[in-house]
């Protein structure tokens, strides 16, 4: 296990989730899921790998040189948006059974999973079914959809659950999300402010909430925004913190720049990061793992790896580390 893509794409359907659904959830006209009705792939301009099958994958995975591929979903991800809470943790279980299956077909695929926050308790008792039955190497939450950040105590049984099981927590944007939803009317400004805002507000959430503090042991990775962002946004909590942390954020015992650099958190980088030597120099190497995308289109197959070994600017051991040695401390898999 060399060169690990920690964060890749199932194109999961409604086919695929319905048949493993129970009733009356299986018996739904319509979509399964809330859509915004967008064209994500301008008519067909982008993109072109969504519909590939197993076999093409890991085709694709050997002609960028990728040994194991983590799955994570793709329409999916709105179950946080649900609004019946007993839909939501039935659409989970029924996608962690779909993506399990998935993944039993080849060694080189591990499965990220999905629980109901709608349903703390619920979240918890799938977290644990999701990991010790079904054998998955993560649970994912969106950084859109919930009614509270990522920090409220809310959601601190998954993070016990989580770190009792020795699992991370993977947060990941969605393709859009309300600060550019309320003043655009395209998908690319949506695109564009929405990933980032987002990720922006659940990292603060999670490191003024105390999470970072409290779960020492936890391991949390930022996916699908890169990490050019990072070194701002400690910068600005740090100064915040200094100033105002002791009354309003009591459990964020110590400025955030230190839980970054001396704890278990993790960045998702994109091949092309010309930030990158900075973020590096700011939080070190050994918490980034590189992220293709793959089969999304706005990934750069199949050139991912060969970018990142071709880059003039970052040392060897620090691509080494990108490419997969972080990726096995974060997943667990020394």
């Amino acid at each position: 296990m060399n060169t690990i893509d920690a964060d890749g794409h199932i194109v999961e359907k409604d086919t695929d989730i319905r048949k493993r659904l129970p009733e009356p959830y299986s018996k739904r006209t319509g979509g399964l899921l809330p859509s915004d009705g967008m064209d994500t792939n301008m008519g067909g301009i982008l993109g072109g790998l969504e519909k590939n099958d197993l076999p093409t994958r890991l085709q694709d995975m050997d002609t960028e040189g990728i040994d194991v591929s983590v799955l994570f979903p793709t329409s999916s991800f709105a179950v946080n948006s649900m609004v019946e809470r007993d839909y939501a943790v039935a659409y989970a279980r029924a996608y962690n059974d779909f993506i399990a299956d998935v993944c039993s077909q080849s060694p080189r695929l591990k499965a990220v999973g999905l629980v109901p926050l709608q349903d703390p308790k619920a979240a918890v008792a799938e977290a644990n079914r999701a990991v010790t039955k079904l054998g998955l190497s993560s649970i994912a939450v969106a950084t859109q959809g919930m009614k509270e950040h990522l920090g409220a105590q809310t959601f601190w049984p998954l993070y016990e659950e989580l770190e009792r099981l020795n699992v991370p927590l993977c947060v990941h944007t969605r393709r859009e999300g309300p600060a550019g939803e309320i003043r655009f009317d395209s998908f690319m400004f949506m695109h564009t402010i929405g990933r980032p805002v987002e990720t922006f507000i659940q990292f603060a959430g999670l490191m003024y909430g105390g999470v970072a503090e409290r779960f020492s042991k936890l391991r949390i990775a930022f996916l699908e925004c890169g990490v050019g962002w990072v070194p701002y946004w400690m910068e600005r909590m740090d100064e915040e913190w200094e100033k105002r942390g002791k009354v309003e954020a009591p459990l964020c015992k110590n400025k955030p720049s230190e839980y970054v650099k001396h704890g278990n958190w993790f960045f998702a980088m994109e091949p092309e990061e010309e930030t990158l030597p900075y973020v590096i120099e700011r939080i070190g190497a050994d918490k980034i793992v590189f992220a293709s995308d793959y089969p999304h289109w706005d990934g750069i197959f199949p050139r991912v790896v060969s970018t990142i070994r071709g880059r003039k600017d970052i040392s060897e051991s620090a691509k080494n580390k990108v490419l997969g040695e972080n990726a096995k401390r974060f997943y667990g898999w020394q």
